[in-house]
C-alpha cells in the first residue's frame, strides 16, 4: 500500500508541477486575449472592460489558484475562438485521437513483438538481417514523412484508403477504420521498429543466461522455455519502451492528425496555439501531461504484476 500510496503523490505533485509551468509559460506569450475577441480595432474602454470581465487585471498567482480550482471541479473555461464550453468542444474531439493512439499502439504490439522474437530466433540469418535493416529505415523516417509515402502508395497509386478526413464509429465502422488506418500506421512505424530492435536485444540477452541452459538440458522445447521463461523475463524493459511508446503518439498524433486533416485533440492544439486561444491551449497540456504521468504509473504497477522480484523487494 505504502508503494501504491507514493506513487499517486508523485504522480499528483507532477501533475501540478506542470500545471504551473504551463499556466506561466502561456502567461508571458505576446499577445492579448482580449483582442483576440473583440479583434485589434475594438475601442480601448471595452477591450479594458472585458479584461476585467475575464479577469486579467487579476495577479498571476490569483488566476492560477482560480484556473485550478476551476478545472478540479471540471470548469475548463470558454473557447475564446470558438466560444464554447472548452469540456464540450474536447469532448468532441477526444474519440479521434483516442481511436488514432489505440489503433496505432495496437499495430505497433501486433507487428512489433512477433516480428523481435521472430528476428532474435533466426539471428544471423538473412531474413533477420534483412527486418534489421528495415528497422533502421522505420527509426530515420519521422511519423510525418512516413504519413506522406503512405499516401503516396496507397491512396494516391492504389487507391484502397482516403486520402484524408475521418468518418465518425457510430456513422460507418469501415470507413472509421480506412480513415484512421494509415495515420496509425504512420504513428506505428517508428514504434514497431523500436520494439523490433529492443525486443531483439532483450532476448539474445536472455538467451545467454544460466536458466536457459539449465532449462535445455532438463530436456524443456525451445518453444517452451522461450514463451515461459526468456519471453517474460524480457517484458519488464519492453514495457518501459511501450509507455514511452504511448507518450510519443501523442506527441507524433498532432503533426499526423494535420497531415491528414483528423477533427482530432492534435488538430486543435496547433489551431489553439495559432490564435492563442488560452483556455482551451492550457486544458489541452494539461490533459497531455496529465495521460503521460499516468501512463508511467500504469507500468510501475505493471512490474509488479510481471515480475515477482520486484513485489518481493517492496
Amino acid at each position: 500500500m505504502r508503494f501504491y500510496m507514493t506513487k499517486l503523490a508523485t504522480l499528483l505533485s507532477t501533475v501540478l508541477l506542470v500545471s504551473m509551468m504551463t499556466f506561466l509559460v502561456f502567461q508571458i506569450l505576446p499577445g492579448d486575449p482580449a483582442e483576440i475577441v473583440l479583434g485589434v480595432d475594438a475601442d480601448p474602454h471595452q477591450l479594458a472592460e472585458l479584461r476585467k470581465t475575464m479577469g486579467l487585471e487579476r495577479p498571476a498567482a490569483e488566476r492560477y489558484a482560480s484556473w485550478i480550482a476551476d478545472t478540479v471541479t471540471g470548469d475548463f473555461g470558454t473557447s475564446l475562438r470558438y466560444q464554447r464550453s472548452v469540456a464540450d468542444i474536447v469532448a468532441e474531439r477526444l474519440p479521434v485521437t483516442l481511436s488514432l493512439s489505440v489503433m496505432s499502439l495496437g499495430l505497433t504490439l501486433i507487428i512489433g513483438l512477433p516480428l523481435g522474437i521472430y528476428i532474435a530466433r533466426k539471428d544471423g540469418k538473412f531474413a533477420s538481417t534483412l527486418l534489421s535493416a528495415f528497422t533502421q529505415l522505420g527509426l530515420a523516417v519521422p511519423s510525418f514523412w512516413m504519413a506522406f509515402i503512405l499516401i503516396l502508395v496507397f491512396s494516391v497509386t492504389f487507391k484502397l484508403f482516403p486520402t484524408y478526413g475521418y468518418v465518425p464509429w457510430s456513422q460507418d465502422p469501415v470507413g472509421a477504420f480506412k480513415s484512421l488506418f494509415l495515420p496509425s500506421l504512420a504513428l506505428a512505424i517508428p514504434g514497431i521498429a523500436v520494439i523490433i530492435r529492443y525486443l531483439r536485444n532483450t532476448l539474445l540477452d536472455q538467451f545467454r543466461m544460466d536458466y536457459v541452459r539449465t532449462a535445455k538440458s532438463k530436456g524443456l522445447r525451445e518453444k517452451s522455455i522461450m514463451y515461459r521463461h526468456i519471453l517474460r523475463n524480457s517484458l519488464i524493459p519492453v514495457l518501459t519502451i511501450v509507455g514511452l511508446l504511448i507518450a510519443d503518439t501523442l506527441g507524433g498524433s498532432i503533426v499526423v492528425e494535420n497531415v491528414f486533416a483528423l477533427p482530432g485533440l492534435g488538430n486543435l492544439l496547433i489551431t489553439s496555439i495559432g490564435t492563442r486561444d488560452l483556455p482551451l491551449l492550457q486544458t489541452l497540456v494539461l490533459y497531455i501531461a496529465i495521460i503521460v504521468v499516468l501512463i508511467n504509473f500504469v507500468v510501475d504497477i505493471l512490474y509488479k504484476v510481471i515480475d515477482p522480484r520486484i513485489r518481493l523487494k517492496r
